[in-house]
């Protein structure tokens, strides 16, 4: 694709995207749909599961579950969707849609997914539900509002869980399929899930909904994409772990993106691709509050060099490969890393010695599959040491122009009270990571936040 000529025929479009919690039940989905009818230029519209789905959706995947197991968590995804639609009268086509999808739905939660594609395709009723109901909730308040299944469009490999997006493929199918309704329409779509070249459906992942908003809004090559969540915008650090966390108003794409990586929730890491290669804005708001604001990310470069937030990914993998023929040898890396890209795992940070390398995983707890699996395990033993130690957290502090000066020299004595595991910078000037006992990793957070970023502030 050509970004330039992306970035000059810019249109007015703006994509919507609606979290879980922001599309929970009846009260919320109105409350976003409100913030759709007073702005004009929000033409599509992407949902994710209503809040608590995915969870049920991700247990029915397991292959261990009994029977009784089962219909509890057929029960509960079905419960959410009911206590929707008490407030709720679907017009013809929406319950029609609705109630082949429910079906499909129930039959496959009772068989189980027998293949990593039906766990796909398991996973994905959560955002087809919600994107009926919401449709319906947009009507309701008097906009022509048409529901669009996303898989027509969102073209993947065929990388089940962790699908890799085609953008070629994707902007060639929303320019015959979705452009021509938004003129006259609000399209209300899917986040997180496509489909492959043979209309398999796929996932991108968890929290993957971000992601599809940023990846429509480049196909369409809309202005921005609004992210609406549960919280004010992007925050110095997690508000709930420090009371005097504050807002940023703006963010660069490269500080966005670190802190997308490095744990902070409020946005999918790699929505930050196709905006930033698009030149397409990102607005980060809370559903509940819209009026207060949130954070604007754009091209433009950082104007406050130093730390300017602080985040944790716990949940983290430490794998360390060694041996001794690692010494004064070419080819061991690109061997180890051959590996690690045949089983499609992301590695995060990486150091090395003279004879080993030890390289950070992320390994969510709610994944569908283990990042790291005992085959991948196997093979680099062949011909190296192999160690794996858990429990570890990744905290990250991320700004602009980030150098070992004054301000990241203070670090060191926060540090000075806590166990480091690992510790990683100079490869960008946007972050300093390193790895803390997960027991001990909030209290190095709030210690560093109190301790940099408050005084920062006061001063």
């Amino acid at each position: 694709m050509n970004t330039q000529l992306a970035a000059n025929t810019k249109s007015d479009y703006v994509v919507a995207k609606f979290g879980g919690t922001s599309v929970a039940n009846f009260d919320a989905m109105s409350r976003c749909a409100e913030i759709v009818c007073a702005d004009n230029q929000v033409r599509i519209v992407a949902v994710s599961a209503s809040a608590g789905v995915t969870n049920h959706l991700v247990a029915l995947c397991k292959r261990d579950l009994s029977a009784a197991e089962r219909d509890e968590h057929i029960t509960g995804v079905v419960a959410i969707q009911e206590a929707i639609l008490a407030e709720l009268s679907l017009d013809a086509d929406l319950a029609h849609g609705f109630n082949e999808t429910l079906k499909a739905f129930q039959n496959l939660a009772s068989e189980g997914a027998k293949s990593v594609a039906e766990q796909d395709e398991l996973l994905s009723f959560g955002e087809r539900f919600s994107s009926y109901l919401f449709t319906q909730v947009l009507r309701g308040q008097g906009l022509d509002a048409v529901r669009f299944d996303v898989r027509k469009v969102l073209k993947t490999d065929s990388q089940f869980a962790k699908a890799t997006p085609n953008v070629a493929a994707t902007a060639a199918a929303a320019k015959e399929h979705l452009v021509p309704l938004l003129d006259d329409q609000v399209v209300v779509t899917q986040g997180f899930i496509g489909s492959n070249e043979h209309n398999q459906t796929t996932t991108l992942g968890r929290g993957g909904s971000d992601y599809s908003a940023a990846l429509l809004a480049e196909a369409i090559n809309a202005k921005s994409v609004h992210i609406w969540t549960d919280v004010v915008g992007i925050f110095s650090t997690d508000p709930r772990l420090c009371a005097k966390a504050s807002p940023i108003a703006r963010l660069s794409f490269d500080e966005a993106a670190e802190m997308a990586t490095f744990g902070a929730k409020v946005l999918h890491p790699a929505t930050i691709l196709p905006a930033s290669r698009s030149h397409i804005s990102v607005f980060v708001g809370s559903s509940r509050e819209p009026q207060l604001g949130g954070t604007w990310i754009e091209k433009e470069k950082s104007q406050q060099p130093g730390i300017r937030a602080v985040t944790q990914r716990k949940n983290q993998i430490l794998l360390t490969v060694k041996s001794p023929e690692m010494l004064l040898a070419s080819g061991f890396l690109a061997r180890v890393f051959t590996i690690l890209s045949e089983f499609n795992i992301s590695v995060d940070l990486v150091t090395t010695s003279e004879i080993s390398v030890a390289i950070t995983l992320d390994n969510a707890p709610n994944a569908s599959r283990p990042e790291l699996d005992q085959a991948c395990l196997d093979k680099l033993s062949e011909f190296c040491h192999v160690s794996v130690e858990n429990n570890l957290t990744l905290v990250a502090l991320i700004g602009s122009e980030i150098q070992l000066r004054q301000q990241e020299m203070n670090l060191m004595q926060v540090l000075s009270d806590f166990n480091i595991r690992l510790i990683c910078h100079g490869a960008s000037k946007h972050n300093l990571c390193f790895l803390v006992e997960q027991s001990e990793s909030d209290y190095v957070v709030q210690a560093i936040h109190s301790r940099l970023l408050e005084s920062q502030v006061a001063a």
